[in-house]
């Protein structure tokens, strides 16, 4: 896994053991499979994670006491080469309602072979986040770690 920070984004890479279709659903379908338990906004056990497949739907963290987070819309829904995500969170770590002040996450997958997967997440437009914005970038830089994912996506 190689990560990349640029001055408002960061990049991370990683070749993944499985086929395309597979790859992109566990990233999309089965995001909480794979998700840093801890990177959630509210406190509180969590149950679910829901990624709705279709332009125009959301990430939604659902807890156990029926509380919801919706922290993301999905921008594009292109399986099984490429999603990307808005970050509707600001730099307090808590949702951003001001969608100007929002960035993006673009995840694409491209097969190398028929068992393997090449996956590219870029964070970017890190700079949306307004005044303060590098230390987004760094914590982003430093949180995108694929490694989970690639155990979750192993067939």
């Amino acid at each position: 896994m190689t990560t990349q920070t640029q001055t408002t984004s960061v990049t991370t890479e990683i070749d993944v053991e499985a086929p395309l279709e597979h790859a992109f659903a566990v990233f999309t379908d089965g995001i909480g499979t794979w998700w840093n338990p801890s990177h959630h906004l509210l406190d509180g056990e969590l149950t679910k994670m829901v990624f709705d497949p279709h332009v125009g739907g959301s990430i939604t963290d659902h807890y156990a006491d029926g509380r919801e987070c919706r922290w993301s819309r999905v921008l594009a829904y292109e399986p099984p080469t490429r999603v990307v995500f808005s970050w509707d969170i600001n730099l307090r770590w808590q949702l951003e309602t001001d969608l100007t002040k929002t960035s993006e996450v673009e995840v694409a997958f491209t097969a190398l072979d028929p068992g393997r997967t090449h996956v590219v997440l870029t964070h970017r437009h890190l700079d949306r986040h307004g005044d303060g914005w590098p230390s987004m970038r760094d914590a982003v830089a430093s949180g995108w770690s694929l490694d989970a994912y690639a155990e979750a996506v192993k067939p």
